[in-house]
């Protein structure tokens, strides 16, 4: 019997697979405890729908990413931080920071762990950082720290 998975089956397979059962496995196992349900044209045509949605989805979420990341190229966030004498810089510059200040000043809701720096930002100028936008995009943003109070 040919069955749709409805969600993970450690031995079987993954969601939305078909997978090919023995009747008994499906009919005592499978379908009572609502992991899959059977192959019929209708079930069937259902997932084909689905699948297509969520292309479609996944395409846009894609393009909407890939055009923040444009629109990210050109803007800057500016953020300040405590200077001593000889322009020495007390604490850094962390990914909230930097996630709170896009928020205010750009309105852009991006999650502090999305942005990906390689060490905290220390010292005082402009520094180019990776926004991990999408799993295929990563836009770049310029951020500029000033001396501050």
């Amino acid at each position: 019997m040919k069955v749709i998975l409805l969600q993970d089956v450690k031995s079987l397979g993954k969601k939305d697979q078909i997978v090919d059962v023995s009747d008994g496995y499906a009919r005592n196992f499978v379908l009572p405890k609502k992991l899959g349900v059977e192959a019929t044209p209708k079930n069937l045509n259902e997932l084909k729908l689905k699948k297509a949605h969520e292309d479609k989805v996944a395409a846009e979420n894609l393009a909407a990413a890939q055009a923040l990341a444009d629109q990210m190229k050109e803007e800057s966030v500016t953020l300040s931080i405590k200077v001593g004498e000889g322009g020495r810089v007390f604490g850094s510059i962390s990914s909230k920071e930097i996630a709170e200040a896009m928020k205010s000043q750009l309105g852009h809701d991006i999650d502090k762990k999305k942005i990906v720096l390689k060490e905290a930002i220390k010292s005082l100028g402009t520094h180019i950082i990776d926004i991990k936008l999408h799993t295929q995009v990563t836009g770049k943003m310029n951020v500029k720290v000033v001396e501050g109070k």
